[in-house]
Parts: C-alpha cells; structure tokens; sequence
C-alpha cells in the first residue's frame, strides 16, 4: 500500500497575514481531499495565528523543525528547491513520504535562506520548473506530480495571468498557476477578492 503523503509548508515569520491564510486553508482543503496531511513546520512561538486555521479542517502546525521530526528518516523528504538539478517526477512517489516548501522563494530572504540551509544540511531536492509559483500553487502541482502520477510537462500552466480590478484595470500576478477548464488561473477562494481590495499595495505587502 502507497504510504500517505505529508505536504510541510516552513512557516518562519511571527504573522500570518490574510494571503498566507488563504492559501493555508486551500492547501489544507485539497490535501484532505486527497487523503494526505497538511502542516506549517518551524513555526515561532509567538505566532499570531488566525482563528479561522484553528477551524480548519485538515490544518495542522508543528513548531519543530523539519530537520528535528525527521530526524530518523530525512531520506524519505524530499525539499522542493528552485536550485535542485532534478524536476519531480511520478516515481518520486516511491522514494519520498514528505515534501517541504520553503513558501514564496525569491519574495522573503528567510524563505530562500532557509531553503538554501536545508538543502545544505542533505535534504533531497526537486524542482517544480523554471518558474516561479504562490506556495499553494507548488503544493497542488506536487500533489498532481505525486498522488495524480502526472508529469510536469502533462499539467495545464498558466504563466503572469491578468486579474481584473475593476472596468478599466487589472494587475499581472508574478506566478505561475495551474489552469482549469475554463483556462483561468486556479487561485484560492477569496485571493482576487483580496487583491482587488488591497490593490495599492505591492505583493510583498500582501504576503
């Protein structure tokens, strides 16, 4: 029997702001309904949780390290790594049990700082592409990789989509997304909302 999946977002910052939230709630959501398990890692102590996560089905948060949990099994984690040399691919599925995101690489110093200390301390890595994605979209599309057995190249991306604010302006996410059927970007429930209402400010104010 296939051994079940752990997604790990490394959450190091003492806020959660409300782009974080959403996207913690829809990574939760969809590894529920996938039959795998969800948790933010390295989390501060003083971290201002929303109420709202603490509602969350399928929403977990473990204020150990990465390398502490898996301290007896780091070769089954596999660190999602913009720097790896290797793409993730289906047979992965076989090799590894955990994938850890290190957030929003490139947007926080302590994302890719942090990124870059595990992969110095031997954690495995892959590579979700060139380019680069929100953390819920990475999650979904290792998901695909690894429970859905599709490769990269198979799944349907959409790169810099356009979001309309209003009836005479839009703002270009800097990401790459998963498309759906209807050819738009797959975002999490209430993101463009979001973005519309804070539309003066930059992403990095958002994150």
């Amino acid at each position: 029997m296939a051994s079940k999946k752990t997604y790990i977002v490394e959450h190091l910052d003492p806020e959660c702001g409300q782009w974080s939230t959403l996207e913690y709630i829809t990574i939760a959501n969809e590894s529920t309904d996938a039959g795998a398990h969800f948790c933010l890692s390295s989390a501060p102590a003083d971290l201002d949780l929303p109420e709202i996560l603490n509602h969350t089905e399928g929403f977990n948060i473990d204020y150990r390290s990465v390398e502490d949990i898996y301290r007896d099994s780091r070769d089954r984690v596999c660190l999602l790594d913009p720097a790896a040399k290797e793409e993730l691919s289906p047979s992965d599925a076989d090799r590894f049990d955990v994938f850890v995101f290190g957030g929003i690489l490139g947007m926080k110093p302590t994302f890719s700082y942090r990124t870059s200390e595990l992969r110095k301390k031997g954690f495995t890595g892959r590579r979700l592409g060139p380019i680069q994605m929100t953390t819920d979209t990475a999650v979904r599309v290792t998901r695909l990789v690894i429970q859905g057995q599709t490769q990269l190249s198979e799944i349907p991306f959409i790169d810099y989509p356009e979001i309309r604010l209003d009836e005479h302006e839009s703002t270009e996410m800097p990401f790459r997304y998963v498309k759906d059927a209807q050819g738009k970007p797959v975002l999490p429930e209430g993101m463009v909302d979001l973005i519309k209402k804070d539309s003066d400010k930059g992403f990095e104010d958002l994150l």
